[in-house]
């Protein structure tokens, strides 16, 4: 009987300490009229990252109520930043009228929400786990007032920018006064010009100081360092229904948080968060250029220039002795009329022209008009009005009828820009400036060639079969009417009827050769062997996929041969051949210096970026190695070697599935190797190898004699002895340089991580690279640190002689027991 008495008092207990427990927990994250906050306590979210109470930052005296995540350093919303608190006797509580208050220890409001009452019910404040602070009707259940719609100089996931179209009411932030004070400080951040938006930065609210330029659904035009990660998430609304038009950001990822901030010095500061802990930050600054109008009107401004200010051709500066004296407000004039409105007045004078400026920051104030590219010019040209046109894939055709008011000349981005001028100018430049005359020749002679060679084309494969046509599995993959088509003749020509002494290199699929056509253009001919087993497969993929993408960083495709049972792709010829051809040659190595290596090290990097998140497809490479990077005559790194890519739908860390595991041993990472997943992060797993390779000057697969790794292994080894200075290779060592090279070591840990989605995003990647992000993580654990076996080792050897210069194909079928003894036998494919 004791025993059920016990039992009972427990259960009891038990059931009280859960009510108990529950009300707590539903109480927590709320402000009622009987239960305020009075410093210094604190209220904490349900999730338990976002905490709200009162807070004294660095170096002051003055007491606010703020919203914070995780710790009083990472602020995000001050609700009294211009009325602060100068005792600790202060209370934020639910007012009688209904308002959240805080009131001083005097018992005087000194900040209140400040809206009107409509109803005698009662009102609950409640924290989220947003970070959104909402007040809330308890008889409706209606949100009268929010914190995220009265934002301070900080915006986390789901807050908006807005402005709204019939009240011109916004939603707009302020910078802090300086890093300890939260007051109202000298810039403010809103969304203007809403037909093509763009966020505008204030200075004392009525100078502008700087804009990003049109939003295009992807990036800011004008905002060329704000790169695609930078910009993940990002959404524009044009009207919710109530007239307001508002951008906004989000996180599809698990465990990841964001702080987006306006730094009192008018540049803008990204935080990001993994685990609840800092991952990195990045600061997008501006340049002299980027200060809105810093060369006047029709002045183009160039910060990789001196002076950085110059006038476009066909103008001069406005007044010439201040431009000497590098004021350039003043802007820029034309030195002669446009003659539009003669032409229309049926004068016989030639209609005015175009000059065509590329990577430019677009004018203030675009007109957006829509349509098709070809429309752009025509239509601006009608209109006597329309100074230069622009235009953009998404966005369609933009015009400009002001002053062209705050124009930058970008390094790399940036649109093409046409400006209008009189028809002399272009003219008494020989043609030269004639860029839309010679652009629309070359696409009309490019149709009319296309045309005829998609019906030879045409005529060919739906003819029946003879011996002398190729046999395609499936002909609607080929897509070669896309591309120009050579004959055999021409091309045994250009080999010199595929001549040993021009091969270039011979990988999985057959021989590469050097050419030159009649008209002197050097080419690279990739000859499909007869004997490859996959070859046709392979072929109809590099076809389809690499003549959709076009990319400094990329090899250009320049067309095919399907003649006499061959396939042949063409491709732009590189001088300097492919990266291991100097990377591993202990004399050509040499000429790479650091400068040289770290410009093919990011330029592999922006070749990634645009295959995974910029082009038209989302195209993961899957056999990124050395002798896949091919280098101009510059030493430009283009990537090459599409055979194996595959077009993804997935998100960055999605996972494919193949049982065919395809690609070159020791650039795999692990859970392709064994599991035959592929991903985002699998490209990145090979970009790390390269990485490490060319900072040591050394092959991954260079340690099979070694007692202890792989070049990974060997690289890991050394970071956790930290002594991961002896991995730089002695011939480029420079301690001037020394921690960029370092650096470049820690992104190539990252990316080579033994997990998947602990690698960053090669967006990530090229932030860190060109240290905007300038905290790095530190590495977990890499992948195949295992040490090798004898099999292994003569397996990896028998694979690099079967090829002439080291890029073999190596294919493991996906049969789940062959992975299961693999791991069972800790093997490693290097």
């Amino acid at each position: 009987m004791g025993f059920h008495n016990h039992a009972n008092l427990l259960l009891i207990f038990l059931l009280i300490f859960s009510i108990f427990s529950s009300v707590l927990s539903s109480v927590d994250d709320t402000i009622t009229p009987s239960k305020p906050i009075r410093d210094p306590n604190t209220i904490t979210s349900k999730n338990g990252d976002i905490k709200l109470g009162f807070f004294t930052p660095e170096n002051s005296a003055n007491r606010y109520v703020a919203i914070w995540y995780i710790s009083q350093s990472y602020n995000i919303w001050v609700a009294n930043r211009d009325q602060p608190l100068n005792d600790s006797s202060s209370v934020f509580k639910i007012n009688e009228d209904g308002n959240l208050v805080i009131l001083n220890a005097q018992n005087r409001v000194i900040w209140s929400t400040d809206i009107s009452i409509s109803s005698n019910s009662t009102r609950t404040a409640q924290i989220l786990d947003s970070g959104n602070l909402i007040l809330r009707d308890d008889e409706t259940g209606e949100t009268v007032w929010d914190s995220y719609s009265h934002p301070s100089g900080s915006a986390v996931p789901g807050m908006k920018i807005a402005t709204n179209r019939i009240t011109l009411k916004k939603i707009e932030y302020t910078s802090w006064k300086n890093s300890t004070d939260p007051s109202s400080g000298y810039f403010t951040a809103s969304l203007e010009r809403l037909d093509t938006p763009e966020v505008f930065f204030w200075r004392n609210k009525t100078h502008p100081y700087w804009r990003t330029g049109p939003w295009n659904g992807r990036v800011f035009l004008g905002a060329p360092r704000m790169l695609t990660e930078y910009l993940a998430g990002w959404e524009f609304q044009k009207d919710d229904g109530h007239g307001n038009s508002y951008l906004t950001y989000n996180y599809g990822k698990q465990n990841t948080f964001g702080i987006l901030r306006m730094t009192s010095n008018g540049t803008l500061q990204y935080i990001n968060f993994y685990n609840k802990t800092e991952a990195y930050r990045l600061e997008v600054g501006q340049n002299v250029c980027d200060f809105y109008g810093t060369c006047g009107a029709f002045g183009n401004c160039d910060a990789f220039s001196d002076p950085i200010c110059s006038c476009f051709e066909g103008f001069r500066p406005r007044d010439a002795e201040a431009w000497s004296a590098k004021n350039w407000t003043g802007g820029c004039v034309r030195t002669a009329e446009l003659r539009c409105e003669e032409v229309k007045n049926g004068s016989e004078v030639q209609q005015d022209e175009f000059l065509l400026f590329n990577n430019m920051k677009v004018p203030d104030f675009a007109e957006l008009s829509g349509g098709e590219q070809d429309k752009c010019r025509p239509d601006c040209l009608a209109n006597c009005s329309c100074l230069a046109y622009a235009y953009d894939l998404t966005i369609g055709c933009m015009y400009w009828s002001r002053d062209l008011i705050d124009l930058q000349k970008f390094e790399k981005r940036g649109v093409d820009l046409f400006i209008r001028v009189p028809a002399e100018l272009v003219k008494s430049k020989g043609g030269k400036g004639n860029m839309t005359l010679i652009i629309a020749i070359s696409v009309a002679i490019g149709a009319v060639t296309l045309a005829v060679c998609s019906y030879i084309l045409w005529r060919k494969l739906t003819a029946k079969p003879t011996g002398s046509q190729p046999q395609f599995k499936d002909q609607k993959q080929m897509k070669l009417d896309e591309l120009p088509l050579f004959s055999f003749e021409t091309l045994a020509t250009a080999t010199k009827g595929f001549h040993l002494g021009n091969v270039l290199g011979k990988g999985g699929f057959g021989p590469v050769y050097k050419g030159e056509l009649e008209d002197g253009q050097e080419i690279a001919v990739k000859r499909l062997s007869k004997s490859s087993g996959q070859g046709l497969e392979e072929f109809m993929n590099e076809v389809v996929v690499i003549s959709k993408l076009q990319h400094r960083n990329l090899v250009r495709l320049l067309g095919c041969c399907v003649e006499r049972e061959e396939q042949i792709l063409v491709y732009e010829f590189m001088p300097n051949k492919s990266l291991d051809a100097f990377l591993f040659d202990p004399l050509q190595k040499k000429i790479l210096d650091w400068r040289k290596r770290f410009n093919i090290i990011e330029g592999i990097a922006r070749g990634i970026l645009y295959l995974h998140r910029d082009s038209r497809l989302r195209i993961i490479h899957r056999d990124l190695k050395a002798s896949n990077i091919l280098l101009d005559g510059e030493m430009i790194p283009k990537i090459s070697d599409f055979g194996l890519a595959r077009i993804f739908k997935g998100g960055e860390d999605d996972e494919a599935n193949t049982i065919r595991v395809v690609g070159t041993y020791g650039y795999m990472p692990p859970e392709y190797a064994m599991e035959g997943l592929f991903s985002e992060k699998s490209d990145v797993y090979s970009f790390g190898v390269l990485l490490l390779e060319i900072v040591s000057g050394r092959r991954n697969t260079s340690f099979r004699n070694d007692d202890s790794l792989s070049l990974i292994g060997f690289a890991w080894k050394l970071w956790t002895e930290e002594n991961i200075i002896s991995l730089i290779d002695p011939d480029i060592w420079d301690p001037s340089v020394e921690s960029t090279m370092l650096r470049c070591i820690h992104i190539g840990l990252l990316c080579v991580q033994e997990i998947p989605r602990e690698r960053p995003a090669i967006s990530t990647v090229v932030l860190m690279l060109i240290s905007e992000i300038t905290q790095l993580p530190p590495p977990g654990q890499v992948a195949f640190v295992q040490k090798h076996n004898a099999k292994s080792s003569e397996s990896s050897q028998k694979s690099q002689c079967s090829s002439n210069n080291n890029v073999t194909l190596s294919e493991v079928h996906g049969s789940p027991f062959i992975f299961h003894q693999l791991l069972a036998l800790k093997y490693t494919l290097f």
